[in-house]
């Protein structure tokens, strides 16, 4: 064990944890149906129902990472970025890619990714970018739809207040920071209850008239499973009656990119400073400057040229990402400073991030921060 992970281990009761509680706890913040159609997020190798002896935290999977891995005793690697990203037809040691592999696999270390599903969440990758700048008053920069569902369902008048409660337990009820959030109507229901029914009121073969509660909330599509398990489990009826439908609404925390402000108003020179000092860099790429005074900054990290349209919509006069094509630059048009930092350098934050949210769930589990810089760019001078 390297003497870093060997003083945090000994800091920890040595508690014996399960694979899939780490990575499920992660799913439960950053879920997998909120990545992009093209990722390849979650479990890339290995087993989830093994016993973790130790999690290394990276931003890319190389030979060296899983080395580090090894030496360190630890079976799962958490990385930013997925190991396997688009399709592999053989696997015999060429390129990093396969070489990680094969050394993952004889080594039986487990590999996890968490991208763009952590992108595209407000607290995620853009959210640690603007807490190194101290941004406020913060909005996501372009808004996904598709992720947001309502449940409609009728409950005996009495029995309302446990369906809720079931509901809001199951992640139901939220609202942006609202929660417990449903809206009801008293009403009556009816209904005759045939051969071979155990109906909760009523007398079979005859139609029977119950004062109920329509209740209906707003949830994460992803956890339809639940909020239905959750309404069957309590509702009183043998056959229960519920509608879910998909909302258009966009979830207040889902998207690509931030907006904030700087706590102070400052001039675009002010700016560049900042970031390069936040961001620890050594260069910065930018659009010309316009002399206007900075406010309103817009982010995004990774490769974030699409979303130039949107900083422009957005009212911002800075928008700090990477990955940024020289044409792509003029999309500018005079009217704000495109900075672009790098790639590794807008999401070498990440890392911390994990670190913080998996030592704040699991504060007697050994976790390290990998001590390989990943970046395979290099500036000279450097």
């Amino acid at each position: 064990m390297t003497e870093a992970f060997k003083t945090n281990y000994q800091q920890s009761e040595n508690k014996t944890m399960i694979i899939r509680e780490i990575t499920g706890f992660l799913e439960s913040l950053f879920p997998l149906s909120y990545q992009e159609s093209y990722d390849n997020a979650g479990l890339i190798l290995g087993d989830d129902n093994k016993d973790c002896t130790g999690a290394i935290i990276c931003l890319d999977v190389t030979e060296a990472i899983v080395q580090e891995a090894m030496h360190a005793g630890c079976n799962l690697i958490i990385a930013h970025h997925p190991l396997i990203f688009k399709g592999l037809k053989k696997i015999n040691g060429n390129g990093y890619v396969e070489k990680s592999i094969i050394v993952a696999i004889k080594n039986d270390i487990a590999v996890y990714a968490i991208h763009t599903n952590m992108d595209n969440v407000a607290t995620g990758v853009s959210g640690r970018m603007a807490d190194r700048l101290g941004l406020i008053n913060r909005s996501v920069l372009r808004y996904h739809t598709g992720n947001l569902s309502k449940v409609y369902t009728f409950v005996p008048e009495g029995k309302d207040e446990e369906l809720r409660k079931a509901l809001f337990g199951a992640g139901g009820g939220m609202i942006s920071h609202y929660s417990e959030c449903s809206f009801n109507v008293s009403g009556f229901g009816t209904f005759r209850a045939g051969e071979g029914t155990n109906p909760y009121v009523g007398n079979i073969g005859e139609q029977h008239r119950e004062k109920e509660v329509r209740v209906e909330m707003v949830f994460p599509s992803y956890l339809q499973a639940k909020i239905i398990s959750s309404l069957r489990e309590v509702h009183p009826y043998e056959e229960v009656a519920f509608d879910v439908v998909e909302l258009v609404n966009s979830h207040p925390g889902i998207g690509s990119g931030l907006t904030g402000d700087l706590g102070k108003t400052m001039t675009e020179e002010e700016v560049l400073h900042l970031i390069k000092e936040r961001f620890d860099l050594s260069i910065i790429r930018h659009t010309p400057l316009t002399g206007k005074m900075v406010k309103k900054i817009a982010l995004c990290g990774g490769a974030g040229s699409f979303l130039i349209p949107d900083a422009l919509h957005s009212g911002a006069q800075f928008y700090l990402s990477s990955d940024i094509k020289y044409h792509e630059f003029f999309g500018a048009e005079g009217q704000l400073v495109i900075a672009d930092i790098g790639h590794y350098e807008s999401e070498q934050f990440t890392i911390d991030l994990l670190i913080d949210l998996l030592r704040q769930k699991f504060n007697n589990f050994a976790l390290l921060k990998t001590g390989i810089n990943t970046n395979p760019v290099k500036y000279f001078p450097g």
